[in-house]
């Protein structure tokens, strides 16, 4: 299988790429911009085992896709995105950019025939916030994003959503809780905790201190992930719980 991974430098979409390569056969090609949140010396480092290869580009450059484009793939696996709630509230055309019109971009490749599926890698926070008293979402609750990182996610899911019904396209979203692990950037809230600890400066507390917040390891995430390849064609809303199960 021949798989062409987006965002294959980044905190999940690198630790997808060591997973897929610890425990399957397949050929990768990944494609990153190598924004602040990438890791460019592991990724180049793991191109070491011949099975990977690895293009510096942006899937919002139509040029940059038309070189990672010289095969055709089995599926894409869509992690590339803007994903920093503090700097899309800053300046959110960079999310615009790579998370919706990227997603654009790869699903006209999807319609031309340059791979046969997709998994678009979304966000529980497209579903917005819980009380303490409100049950837990589903895959049937309405989008309710509440910053400009969410809501350009919502809309890509949109996206992805309209495509598969309007034009038949094997596609896959799959909505995951938070995730932690190795190769996470230190400006999200587990490594800022652990930094601070670490470094005998002052614990930051977000809001109230109250809120609650579900974790998956990031390795979980990428076996549910590797399973949802496996899938038949169709656009699936996937929740990713804390405890595995083969269902995904």
């Amino acid at each position: 299988m021949n798989l062409l991974i987006t965002g294959g430098a980044g905190f999940i979409g690198l630790n997808f790429v060591h997973y897929l390569l610890k425990n399957t056969l397949y050929n990768i090609t990944v494609i990153d911009s190598l924004t602040y949140a990438s890791h460019p010396k592991v990724i180049r480092a793991l191109t070491s085992d011949s099975r990977l290869r690895f293009i510096k580009g942006s899937i919002v450059n139509e040029k940059d896709l038309e070189t990672v484009m010289d095969q055709q793939y089995e599926a894409i696996v869509h992690f590339a995105a803007e994903s920093h709630v503090d700097n899309s509230i800053q300046n959110a055309d960079k999310f615009i950019q790579t998370n919706i019109v990227g997603t654009y971009q790869l699903l006209q490749q999807l319609i031309i025939g340059n791979a046969k599926k997709m998994i678009h890698i979304s966000t529980d926070e497209v579903y917005g916030t819980l009380s303490s008293t409100q049950q837990p979402f589903t895959e049937q609750s309405p989008l309710s994003p509440n910053n400009p990182y969410s809501a350009t996610k919502a809309s890509s899911d949109l996206l992805v959503r309209s495509y598969y019904e309007t034009f038949k396209l094997p596609l896959i979203t799959t909505r995951c809780s938070n995730n932690f692990g190795p190769f996470q950037n230190i400006e999200k809230f587990i490594p800022t905790i652990v930094y601070s600890a670490f470094n005998n400066k002052n614990i930051p507390v977000y809001g109230n201190g109250l809120q609650i917040r579900d974790w998956l390891f990031v390795e979980d995430h990428c076996k549910a992930i590797s399973l949802s390849l496996k899938k038949e064609h169709s656009v699936k809303f996937i929740i990713l719980a804390e405890v595995m199960k083969e269902k995904y």
